[in-house]
């Protein structure tokens, strides 16, 4: 299939060739014409030129002047071209056209004369705009080889078999060092970079010997069997297998990668050459059809990363990547591609280290960052050829050791191999010469006449963009309006703006800030806030705002935002996810996702939205810590059997002395202390051994249970909400016990008793606490519930309460200690629990150097194939820092941070309201939260 593809390309090409040679002498009517070729000073790795010393002299033969500027670096020597009759000379202002390889310095650059080169411009990168303006001001007429191509749209000058060769080389030399760095010594370490060759043909020698060594069964068997993954077919696919092929190989097709990663030989590698319909797919169910691809490639979506990826060693990537086209590998793909995991090729034998994953190494010829391989994010350079992508960290390094996959990215591979590719390139070039130096840049473009394939090249004649290429004045004014939007801070790629300004948001601030191109904006309604955090993190930009009185300035707010973080009560998240589906804007919550939020996962799904929520503590850091168990445990084959989870945020033991043995954070907003009020009176549901059971609401109080898991806390606990609906969401159906609690310390379930029994957590209005009416005490108020005024004597009123508590101390002593018998005047605010969870808020508020801590706990019943049970513990304890974040705005803040970042990055790409349950999402924050000092222990008992 490959054999007949390149004979129909090399029979187009000699057609073309054909044609343009036809035309020289007519070109050549008007008497000699001078051509020049330039030296190229772009880096001191380019020592390419556009034709060779034959090819030049072949032009020289047929009449043509052909000046070149002397180099040293070039490969091709002067002596070699003056023997062909070129001629020396600095000064190449005598030629009508300057031909090179890559971009033209502005200052040299001659008026009113035609260039060809690679310009970079088509694209309207901004980096070549300067470029641009100043063909433009010196009326040069601008060939660009890149859009030289025949009738069918091919490219007909390029080096792509050479990028393709090159890369070969390069890729196998990487794998040799990255391998050796794994434990493993292999063939491949006595291939070297392809510069260090002086042809191919002493590489080619290279592979070969390495090949040799392979067949001999010389490979580490604890490797077994490598494939390497071409995609497309090429001149750079075609290059890249040529060197292939040196080795002892097998072609396969793609259905059989899984077969042979398992089942392949060690004595040959295999190869698979993937065309675009092999893992191309419609999206309406429809054939693959190629014409309808390269008109709406976003019609389409791709299976590569799941179907052919997982059985790759190697992936040589030489396709285009257009727009809107389906990447290969998507960033969180590659969070599922790079996973460490036990392999069955893997021998298992001591002395014999494991691979991380199957893929060792991409080869991106393609070199297009954020294209086909999204995390490909910049070209590395022959200086520094190689990188390591960690999916996990979502970051590159330059070493060889640790986590990820090496990437070889260069963007000028065939100047490695610069004789043969300048050969390779010339001839392509050659044929058209005639055409090109015919042109008169100082005539209208109207009146060159030329091979279509030259003409249709031209970008700029005359002062201005020819018509195919006016659209690049289109991209210029859309870039010059976006680098007008963010000109304040230039170096500014990305905004995130984050609603509420409480403990909790520092420390989102403060991680996101650690990205000097992230811009943060902090909108708050409470100036004190703001004023706190811009004393920790200066850089962000604090707004003072009322969402519920600015419903116009949010909106502004949240359409000139990347993603929104919502730390805001949970009852707000819906009025601001509307906004964000409304901009198509990211989002991230670290609340539970309530019915509201979920009636708007369509509309998020269909705007393009990530809504991602639950990455807080509980839930966000108890959902993670279980998958990351649940997963292991399924993916070696066993079963959870149980499953029984406890979090709190208390004082630290040292500050526990309250009457609830609870604190609050204080804040002029109450809805966090009324939020931990109203849970004690919710009902719960849960599994255990097999059955339901149910907790009416108000009774959750009466379900207390005595924990001892840690016997250096005093804790109690009781079930929290519906237990039962996680054995779908975390994939654990098989578990026959379900239950996730709250942590308090012991005593608190019965002080919030008191409360309940004094109808201080009621949510109807009460007429004694109307804003608008006479003042009372919290004496007062108690002795009204008693039927009594507020002139009692205290005693009296004691004895009431010892009796309503069926004489019960620790309940009188809760209300005594809250001060709820004293002369304080309420401030009040209509409900007895709106009223009460203000006045504690106050009252049972941290002190300035008063710390807490989270606690977590996760009981995990496992059973094994072979029948052995097991029971797994997972502790988490973080305390907060005097004076500085306290523990629960650590891990709610830090885990919100790192998922906004992940947003940002394009790391989480699912679509609708989320939740962090796959793979992708979760251990990534698991990850970097170890590297905040927020790392979990781990117990494990065979039963």
């Amino acid at each position: 299939m490959l054999r007949q593809a390149g004979s129909r390309i090399f029979q187009r090409q000699r057609q073309q060739h054909d044609v343009v040679l036809s035309l020289f002498w007519r070109c050549m009517s008007d008497g000699p014409k001078v051509m020049a070729i330039r030296r190229e000073t772009i880096n001191v790795w380019e020592r390419r030129a556009p034709l060779s010393p034959s090819q030049a002299g072949s032009l020289v033969k047929k009449g043509i002047k052909v000046l070149i500027q002397p180099s040293n670096r070039r490969a091709y020597n002067m002596q070699e071209y003056a023997e062909k009759g070129v001629i020396i000379q600095e000064d190449i202002s005598e030629a009508s056209l300057v031909i090179g390889v890559k971009q033209v310095p502005i200052d040299i650059l001659i008026p009113y004369k035609t260039y060809a080169f690679f310009s970079h411009t088509i694209k309207a990168q901004e980096a070549n705009m300067p470029l641009l303006d100043a063909i433009l001001e010196k009326n040069i007429r601008l060939i660009d080889y890149e859009k030289m191509v025949d009738s069918e749209g091919q490219r007909v000058v390029a080096f792509g078999k050479y990028a393709g060769v090159s890369g070969m080389i390069n890729i196998l030399h990487g794998m040799g060092l990255r391998l050796l760095a794994l434990g493993h010594h292999t063939p491949f370490m006595h291939i070297g970079p392809s510069h260090n060759y002086r042809n191919t043909e002493m590489a080619r020698q290279a592979v070969r010997e390495a090949g040799y060594e392979i067949a001999l069964g010389r490979m580490p068997k604890s490797l077994g069997p490598l494939t390497f993954v071409f995609t497309g077919s090429g001149n750079v696919s075609q290059g890249a297998q040529e060197v292939f092929q040196e080795l002892p190989h097998e072609y396969i097709e793609p259905e059989y990668l899984p077969k042979v990663a398992r089942q392949g030989s060690t004595s040959k590698i295999y190869s698979c050459v993937v065309s675009r319909e092999d893992h191309y797919i419609n999206k309406d169910g429809s054939p693959f059809n190629a014409n309808e691809f390269e008109e709406h490639p976003e019609r389409y979506s791709s299976s590569f990363s799941h179907k052919i990826a997982p059985y790759a060693s190697c992936i040589i990537n030489g396709i285009y990547y257009a727009p809107n086209s389906p990447r290969l590998i998507s960033i969180p793909d590659a969070k599922m591609l790079l996973r460490p995991q036990e392999s069955p090729w893997i021998s298992s034998s001591p002395g014999c280290p494991q691979l991380p994953h199957r893929l060792i190494s991409i080869c991106d010829i393609s070199a297009d960052p954020g294209g086909s391989i999204e995390f490909m994010k910049e070209c590395t350079t022959i200086d520094s050829p190689f990188c390591l992508y960690d999916a996990e960290q979502n970051m590159n390094t330059e070493s060889f050791a640790g986590s990820g996959v090496l990437i070889c990215s260069i963007d000028n591979m065939p100047a490695q191999i610069p004789r043969e590719a300048t050969d390779f390139f010339g001839s392509r070039l050659l044929p058209f010469i005639p055409a090109m130096v015919e042109s008169s840049a100082s005539k209208p473009f109207e009146e060159y006449n030329c091979h279509h394939t030259v003409k249709n090249a031209v970008i700029a004649s005359n002062g201005k963009l020819t018509p195919n290429f006016e659209y690049i004045s289109e991209l210029r004014k859309k870039s010059k309006s976006r680098h007008k939007a963010s000109m304040q801070r230039t170096d500014i790629e990305k905004k995130a703006l984050i609603l509420g300004a409480g403990y909790v948001s520092s420390p989102a601030v403060e991680y996101l800030l650690r990205d000097k191109k992230v811009q943060v904006t902090v909108a708050s309604q409470f100036g004190e806030d703001l004023n706190n955090i811009s004393a920790i993190c200066p850089e962000a930009e604090c707004v003072l705002m009322d969402i519920h009185r600015s419903h116009s300035d949010l909106d502004r707010l949240v359409s000139e935002s990347d993603v929104v973080v919502s730390l805001l009560p949970y009852n707000l998240h819906p009025t601001v996810a509307e906004l964000c589906i409304k901009h198509k804007k990211n989002m991230v919550t670290a609340s539970y996702v309530s019915p509201d939020m979920k009636e708007l996962h369509k509309s998020a799904v269909d705007a393009g939205v990530t809504i991602l929520n639950e990455v807080g503590v509980d839930p966000g850091i108890d959902h993670m810590m279980a998958m990351q168990c649940f997963d292991e445990v399924k993916q070696n084959g066993g079963k959870i059997t149980s499953y029984v989870s406890w979090c709190g945020g208390l004082p630290a033991p040292e500050f526990s002395d309250s009457p609830l043995h609870y604190k609050f954070r204080y804040k002029i907003d109450s809805w966090f202390p009324k939020g931990v009020l109203l849970n004690c009176l919710a009902g719960a549901k849960y599994l255990e051994n097999g059955e339901v059971k149910e907790i009416a609401p108000g009774c959750l109080l009466d379900n207390v249970q005595s924990l001892n898991f840690m016997p250096g806390f005093n804790l109690e606990g009781f079930p929290n909400r519906d237990s039962t609906l996680y054995g779908k969401a975390y994939g654990i159906e098989s578990a026959h016990t379900l239950l996730r609690g709250t942590l308090r310390y012991k005593g608190y379930s019965t002080a919030i008793q008191s409360l309940k029994d004094l109808n201080l957590l009621s949510s109807e209005p009460h007429p004694a606490l109307h804003p608008g009416g006479p003042d009372i005490t919290w004496k007062g108020f108690i002795s009204e519930y008693f039927g009594k005024t507020d002139d009692i004597f205290e005693d009296s009123l004691k004895d009431l309460l010892y009796e309503k508590f069926k004489k019960n101390e620790h309940m009188l002593k809760t209300v005594v200690g809250l001060g709820l018998l004293g002369d304080e005047i309420i401030e009040k605010n209509g409900t007895p629990v709106d009223t009460l969870s203000n006045y504690l808020a106050k009252r049972l508020a941290y002190g300035p150097r008063e710390r807490d801590l989270i606690l977590m706990r996760h009981d995990i019943g496992i059973s094994w194939p072979d029948g052995t049970t097991e029971q797994r513990q997972l502790n988490l304890v973080v305390y907060g820092d005097q004076g500085g974040h306290s523990a629960m705005a650590k891990t709610v803040g830090l885990p919100t941070g790192i998922a906004a970042r992940m947003v940002l990055e394009g790391e989480i790409q699912t679509k609708g309201i989320v939740i962090p349950l796959a793979f992708d999402v979760y251990q990534p924050i698991l990850s970097r939260l170890e590297q905040e000092g927020i790392v979990p222990t781990e117990k494990i008992t065979i039963l």
